[in-house]
């Protein structure tokens, strides 16, 4: 029995794999079991950051490993103390939750919410806005948040205490703000991912902030795809200009180990308390050995504006692509537009001649490795551009 064989006969099919079974890589480079190399285009769907195998992010995991894998939230490790100082100071918030996911992250954030506006006025205001096309996570309550028509089947009854607004419809939300009192939050992604890399206007997200800030509603940015470092900052809101209550992130926080955190301004930094919420893996010392060694990189001089001198490179070569006829996005996360070719085929396509991409909605979609070389972009552009030319 072959690997994809022994796989499929004891993994729950959730996922539409492709035929790859990747082994090792280094950087930007994957390698299969058979030898192939393939261009990582995809870091995981952004996790990790570093490319694989980054050496500084090995050595700090393997040295904590060999240290003290795990305690429980007992007690109190060097490591998660760090990287919590580390994060929040970077970031500008006061203090963090950590657990393992960003749909995890999202649930804090939509605990600590509904918490604050309990404690300050009582029952009857719980209820938080998201956008249509948003993507908050696949438990039952972030898919409730989760602002597509698609995500809602199955799994009935879904939470109640969520309502939807389109994006960018500045109209629409200050209408539902001031008719609806039950309103706590309102949780947004700057950049709509797993929606189709649909960037949110800058006049949207500035109304959001103010039309909340004069309500004492608060609002969520959900970074869990676009912080970091992806768009070209720490966080994406830094880019738009404002200072969202909370921000939850995950994905490439950690470079590969699983992690997700939810940071609280002073406002509510000290909702949560003993007792209201917790995470046996959450802080995972291993977890943040690896967030550690992410920041150590991702903060040097400089480092910020190389991820969006990539992305406008990027852009550049795709759009000299006759069958590319747009570019969305920031930094290094990227939706390709195609004219007449379908998304869900290029990525078999370009897997076939060792390139790993994603999609999104009708798109190609870019998250590569921050520290992708230009020479690996010119490698991977160099596949794109192979299979998007063939028969047009």
């Amino acid at each position: 029995m072959n690997t994809i064989e022994k796989f499929d006969s004891r993994v729950m099919h959730t996922y539409g794999r492709l035929p790859v079974v990747l082994e090792k890589g280094n950087n930007c480079t994957a390698v299969d079991e058979d030898g192939k190399e393939y261009i990582d285009f995809g870091s995981g769907i952004g996790v990790s950051s570093l490319g694989f195998c980054n050496e500084k992010w090995v050595k700090a995991v393997c040295e904590q490993a060999r240290t003290l894998q795990h305690t429980s939230n007992y007690y109190y490790t060097k490591v998660q103390a760090d990287f919590a100082d580390r994060l929040c100071s970077a970031a500008g918030y006061k203090s963090v939750f950590f657990g393992n996911s960003g749909a995890e992250a999202n649930e804090c954030a939509i605990k600590i919410a509904r918490k604050y506006s309990f404690d300050k006025y009582g029952e009857g205001r719980n209820t938080i806005v998201t956008l249509v096309n948003s993507f908050h996570g696949r438990t039952i309550a972030t898919l409730s948040a989760t602002g597509q028509d698609s995500f809602h089947n199955y799994f009935f009854p879904f939470v109640g205490g969520f309502v939807h607004t389109p994006a960018n419809d500045i109209a629409a939300l200050h209408k539902l703000l001031d008719e609806d009192k039950s309103i706590c939050a309102v949780m947004f992604e700057f950049i709509q991912g797993e929606g189709g890399v649909i960037p949110l206007d800058r006049d949207f997200v500035t109304a959001v902030d103010v039309l909340c800030r004069e309500r004492d509603i608060l609002t969520i940015a959900d970074e869990v795809q676009t912080g970091m470092g992806r768009t070209g900052a720490l966080l994406t809101s830094q880019l738009y200009g404002i200072k969202p209550d909370l921000t939850t992130l995950a994905k490439g926080i950690a470079g590969g180990v699983p992690m997700g955190a939810c940071l609280a301004d002073e406002k509510c930094a000290d909702v949560l308390v003993k007792g209201t919420h917790g995470s046996t893996f959450g802080g995972n010392p291993l977890a943040c050995a690896g967030g550690n060694a992410v920041l150590d990189t991702i903060t040097e001089k400089g480092f910020f504006d190389e991820v969006q001198r990539k992305g406008l490179y990027i852009t550049e070569k795709l759009l000299d692509i006759p069958e590319v006829s747009g570019i969305d996005g920031m930094g290094l996360m990227l939706g390709v537009r195609l004219r007449t070719k379908k998304a869900a085929d290029m990525l078999t396509a370009a897997a076939n001649k060792g390139l790993l991409i994603l999609t999104a909605k009708e798109k190609l979609r870019f998250l590569p490795p921050l520290t992708i070389s230009y020479d690996e972009i010119d490698k991977g552009l160099a596949i794109l551009k192979e299979i998007l030319s063939i028969g047009g």
